[in-house]
């Protein structure tokens, strides 16, 4: 039976507003939980620790539940699904904002993990609902909209703190009444599309099934692999950027918009310019381009530190854009093998799963962040850029590998 396409468009713009939202109030709570931990009295001896332990929490109940979740909003409602995750954001941005004790803040956290699924109900709506020949279209588009969201909210975080005078908890205020504006909009403003074929059976089954069906896949697990090692790099050391500009404007005013600065227009540049790699990666190949990202964002968190200590904001603006357009090359590059690798009839499950890296290096790599910055503040930024070349060297000999097979010509 044919699709409806006549919503397309109205359903692209309506998720693409939820994911724009969920990125803007997640990016402010690493941007701003530094700030809030000393705002809250916790010892700069405790501080750097507990930005990583906290950070690592957003994903340790959600990651189990992924598999979860996809199954469910097939068997029973995409749009429930959708809007349970707004609904928790709403929870956890409004609990971020009534936070007194940082261990009020460590729960606010740990409930993310109930908000996690729902990119990937999104993405298999609009693959649904949207005609065969505007389905990239819609996809890209939808692509781009969270990074911009994580983009946007450090430097409307800074605008409201420093230009106008709020505090943290009116920001994260904020973002709860838009996270619930935005389920307002899945539950009554779309339609449920349903599954051309409804899951049948137990959802455990189902959804552990999708699990080592396409861990079972000895290209899968070597892409993912590769990318939880990336994922890695950046998840170990993203929650210490705010950090590393607080050496240099310090503590006070303007803290907040010089972090809007750093992490925004990296966040930004990232996202308005992944569509070149892929680009790029049509014309010489997914892999090489992969090479050189990783590379690049290796590159880029060993001079972040050195940037800071020299350069100021500028500079250490300039080396985050290096490693956010890499990061999202990276990403891209992933994505474009999956496509290409994993056969037709488990493709649409290993999208649903594509993110199951990054859940497992949120855990990961903030906790191992947590540790290694007792060393000093570059220490993250280090041992992030080692994970991601190890993985690079991985890439270059699969490289080498795939090259040598090929035939020779007469």
């Amino acid at each position: 039976m044919p699709r409806p396409v006549s919503s397309w468009r109205a359903l692209l713009v309506a998720f693409s507003i939820v994911s724009l939202v969920e990125g803007i109030g997640v990016s402010q709570v690493f941007a701003l939980l530094p700030s809030q931990l000393s705002a809250m009295g916790v010892p700069d001896s405790e501080r750097l620790s507990f930005v990583g332990l906290f950070s690592s929490l957003l994903f340790v109940l959600g990651m189990p539940l992924v598999p979860l979740w996809g199954v469910w909003a097939d068997k029973y409602s995409r749009k429930a699904v959708i809007a349970r995750s707004a609904v928790v954001e709403a929870i956890v941005f409004t609990g971020m904002a009534l936070a007194r004790e940082p261990w009020q803040v460590a729960l606010s956290l740990l409930l993310i993990g109930f908000q996690l699924g729902n990119t990937g109900v999104m993405l298999a709506g609009l693959r649904d609902v949207a005609p065969r020949e505007r389905l990239g279209t819609a996809i890209a588009l939808f692509g781009a909209v969270g990074p911009i969201g994580f983009a946007l909210g450090p430097v409307s975080a800074g605008i409201l703190i420093d230009g106008f005078g709020w505090s943290i908890p009116g920001v994260f205020g904020l973002s709860a009444a838009l996270s619930v504006a935005t389920a307002l909009l899945v539950g009554f403003g779309t339609t449920e599309i349903r599954p051309e074929v409804i899951p049948q059976g137990r959802v455990l089954t189902l959804a552990y099934g999708a699990v080592r069906g396409v861990l079972g896949d000895p290209a899968v697990r070597r892409i993912f692999a590769i990318y939880a090692a990336a994922l890695l790099a950046n998840q170990m050391s993203r929650p210490y950027v705010p950090v590393l500009v607080e050496t240099i404007v310090g503590r006070g005013p303007g803290l907040a918009s010089a972090v809007g600065l750093v992490a925004g227009t990296a966040a930004l540049a990232g996202a308005l310019l992944s569509p070149l790699g892929g680009a790029l990666g049509d014309r010489i190949g997914f892999r090489s381009v992969l090479l050189g990202a990783m590379t690049a964002a290796a590159t880029g968190l060993v001079l972040m530190p050195f940037a800071a200590t020299t350069g100021g904001v500028p500079a250490l603006a300039a080396v985050a854009v290096l490693f956010a357009l890499a990061m999202a090359a990276t990403t891209a590059m992933i994505f474009g093998l999956v496509a290409t690798q994993v056969p037709p009839e488990r493709r649409s499950a290993t999208l649903n799963l594509v993110f199951l890296p990054l859940y497992a290096a949120g855990i990961v790599g903030p906790a191992v962040g947590g540790v290694v910055v007792q060393a000093g503040i570059p220490a993250p930024f280090v041992v992030g850029a080692a994970s991601l070349a190890i993985a690079t060297v991985v890439v270059a000999r699969r490289q080498g590998e795939v090259r040598a097979s090929r035939p020779v010509a007469p």
